[in-house]
């Protein structure tokens, strides 16, 4: 169960040029939000304040943005590291049964019949599914779960739960 208010869209890297620009390396599936959006919450050294977005453009896996109140290189300086941010309610409708990673983080899992398996702590994106990294207490390592559809049976990101058949011998390892 996720209640965070933000997600994080994006990266601040650091400074491009002397003129205030900034070097994003964008976190999100859909980086074109950038291009329609006049403002963007920030968090930086754990404070959040809103900036004005006066100019985008993508170079290349990057996005280089201009912030009115960063007007040079110095003050651009100061950005490193600091994350772009929207509201949780903005974030882009998916189709359904698909979820966002950050939906998934945090869920409990469970068996078929009940078991209580661990929580999700990560989610590794192999290209072909995602593996959900599961970790519980009386567990030495993590149970690796792929995210198929004939093993994760139910996701429920409301209630933070998670229903899986795990295949025979998946559940000893």
């Amino acid at each position: 169960m996720h209640n965070d208010r933000y997600v994080t869209v994006g990266k601040i890297l650091k400074p491009q040029g002397n003129q205030g620009m900034l070097r994003v390396l964008p976190l999100t599936d859909f980086p074109e939000r950038f291009f329609n959006m006049d403002r963007i919450p920030i968090l930086h050294r754990d404070i959040r304040k809103i900036l004005s977005i006066e100019e985008v453009y993508s170079h290349k896996r990057f996005l280089v943005m201009r912030f009115r109140e960063v007007p040079d290189r110095s003050e651009a300086e100061k950005y490193k590291g600091a994350l772009l941010q929207i509201p949780r309610e903005q974030v882009m409708d998916l189709p359904e049964n698909a979820y966002y990673i950050f939906d998934i983080i945090g869920c409990n899992v469970f068996a078929k019949n009940g078991k209580f398996l661990g929580t999700v702590k990560d989610v590794i994106q192999t290209g072909a599914n995602d593996v959900y990294v599961v970790e519980e207490k009386s567990r030495r390592k993590p149970l690796l779960i792929p995210a198929l559809k004939s093993i994760v049976q139910h996701i429920d990101p409301q209630a933070g739960r998670i229903e899986v058949d795990l295949p025979e011998g998946l559940e000893e390892l």
